[in-house]
């Protein structure tokens, strides 16, 4: 668990992509030296193709990633796999950092070897953030469905969970609806993964109190009023969940990602009786959002990390956490899915929310505007 973190429905979504004219790939954009200008590739193709992107990338030799901690949506194994195939460094910066920090310190360290070479961003943050972004469009473009992408690769959906509670069994029943939460028995135990102000991860929690509690997509308002009573009733707990809070006993109910939720029971088997649950009714998620940071100090390194990204192993990895990828129909499509993995998550519920950009924009308003005061005593 993170502070960091904002599912989308598999099925098709009604997302409006930024209108931005496509960068032209007819020829490879070339520095003074007569050499690819890594910065300005829009894909493989600028390279030569895949193998030239590869050669780039190991002449940088390293990778500067943000915000991605190994217990979240296995980033540890998809790290180690891409270093381990292309023998890249990969310097993983401030693991349990905000989307909304990942973009901070892309702007501080602008022009530094330290900065972020690519983000993995909540919705929210992506869309107040275009300017920062470098438009690449990965081989594997044609399989990521048009709504999960900017026309011209600016961001790309790369995975989601469902919004879940995860809870310690020996110190707290199973909940089985969302008012189950404001019980005596809950007293001081419920957390929320970070602020929703920052967090997506937060921010999707609140949404799913919304549309658990008669809200909608469009009028978030009764998420923030569940967890002002939740506050009220002394059981809003506010304190960010980490792995060594759930190991420790001092946040025994979390509202996260169900592939957060899972990972911290895998963690901590042998010392919590951690469980999973997604409520009854209609699910809340929204897809996270692959992007190259438009000042990469690696931006070949950059470049191939996406091509990874969407590679069937990272996917794969991704399904295994609990995470949906975005490439998920047509993997399953082509035979190339771990079967097994998909068998374990299932499939995803078909009475589910996803955000669109227009309404992620107004409720992210609607919380600046009114959560603080929600929460206060």
């Amino acid at each position: 668990m993170n502070s960091r973190r904002t599912l989308t429905a598999l099925a098709t979504l009604a997302i409006a992509a930024t209108a931005l004219t496509a960068c032209s790939t007819s020829a490879a954009p070339a520095g003074s030296d007569g050499k690819v200008d890594a910065a300005t590739a829009t894909s493989a193709k600028d390279f030569g193709g895949i193998d030239g992107l590869v050669k780039a990338a190991k002449a940088e030799g390293q990778l500067n990633v943000i915000a991605l901690p190994d217990n979240w949506a296995n980033y540890g194994k998809i790290i180690a796999a891409f270093e381990k195939k292309y023998d890249i460094t990969v310097n993983s910066a401030d693991p349990d950092v905000s989307s909304a920090e990942e973009i901070t310190a892309a702007k501080n360290q602008k022009g530094q070897d330290t900065a972020p070479d690519t983000f993995d961003l909540g919705s929210a943050v992506t869309l107040d953030n275009l300017k920062q972004f470098a438009p690449y469009q990965v081989e594997k473009w044609d399989d990521i469905p048009k709504e999960y992408k900017e026309s011209t690769g600016l961001w790309v959906y790369d995975y989601t969970g469902l919004v879940s509670i995860g809870y310690d069994a020996d110190s707290v029943k199973a909940p089985t609806k969302l008012d189950d939460l404001l019980g005596s028995d809950y007293s001081g135990k419920v957390a929320l993964n970070g602020d929703p102000t920052q967090a997506g991860a937060a921010a999707a929690g609140v949404y799913m109190a919304a549309v658990q509690s008669g809200g909608t997509a469009d009028d978030i308002q009764p998420g923030i009023d569940f967890f002002q009573k939740l506050n009220k009733a002394g059981n809003f707990l506010p304190v960010d969940p980490t792995p060594a809070t759930i190991a420790s006993g001092e946040t025994p109910v979390v509202i996260d990602w169900s592939y957060n939720n899972l990972a911290a029971g895998v963690e901590n088997k042998g010392t919590r009786n951690w469980k999973t649950t997604v409520l009854p009714g209609t699910a809340v998620g929204s897809y996270y959002n692959q992007a190259i940071n438009v000042d990469a100090p690696h931006p070949a390194a950059a470049r191939l990390w996406q091509e990874f990204i969407y590679s069937d192993e990272a996917q794969n990895l991704y399904l295994a956490s609990g995470a949906y990828p975005s490439r998920l129909a047509a993997m399953v499509k082509a035979g190339t899915v771990d079967k097994d993995a998909l068998k374990a998550v299932g499939e995803a519920p078909a009475d589910m929310v996803q955000f669109t950009p227009k309404q992620t924009e107004a409720a992210t308003a609607l919380l600046a505007q009114k959560w603080a005061a929600a929460i206060s005593k």
